[in-house]
């Protein structure tokens, strides 16, 4: 049976970049699932990669057809930005093995939709000082820099990621991300041990 490997973690905790570190490596055979925004695209980014950027209308569409597994709503300084997963026929757990990044509790929604079983938790932990930092360096990038969405989000990750609700979920393996190689080392080999 393939697993969806869940990668999680507060905002700048390395997410994206890890991501795209283990899927280059072939040898880990694992295919993306990539979730849907209705947030504005940010410098950099691509249609696919990062996100599937849907309007509103787009998102409310795939509701009404049965085809959102669980979905997010954060009300933010620039009004309500949605973020969800689409059921895609494509998933074969049968034969493959997965990554995505998410929430905690879209990895409890997506646990509950294909079991708890399929899915592996993969959490990263960072200093909070030093992911403020990467987190502003990002945003200074920014054609129109949000900063207040960025402190909005920076205080709901402690609430969203609190020790309780990790507990809640059954996390228990956590990787600190204070080394990139060193981290992206560990997790490759994490994954391998789980085949």
């Amino acid at each position: 049976m393939g697993h969806i490997f869940c990668l999680m973690g507060k905002s700048s905790s390395g997410k994206d970049t890890i991501y795209s570190q283990l899927l280059k490596d072939r040898s880990l055979g694992l295919d993306h699932i990539v979730t849907g925004t209705t947030r504005p695209i940010r410098a950099g980014e691509q249609n696919g990669r990062e996100y599937y950027f849907y309007s509103t209308q787009e998102m409310d569409a795939l509701k009404a057809a049965g085809k959102i597994i669980e979905c997010r709503g954060y009300r933010t300084v620039h009004g309500m930005w949605y973020y969800f997963t689409v059921a895609d026929d494509r998933i074969d757990l049968n034969s493959q093995n997965y990554l995505v990044i998410t929430t905690l509790e879209a990895y409890q929604k997506m646990a509950a939709y294909y079991g708890k079983d399929a899915l592996i938790p993969i959490y990263l932990e960072v200093d909070d000082g030093l992911r403020l930092q990467r987190a502003l360096d990002r945003e200074r990038e920014q054609k129109e820099p949000k900063y207040a969405e960025l402190c909005r989000r920076f205080l709901a990750d402690e609430e969203d990621f609190s020790t309780e609700k990790l507990r809640e979920a059954g996390i228990c393996r956590i990787f600190q991300n204070t080394n990139l190689d060193q981290t992206v080392d560990e997790i490759k080999a994490y994954i391998r041990g789980i085949g």
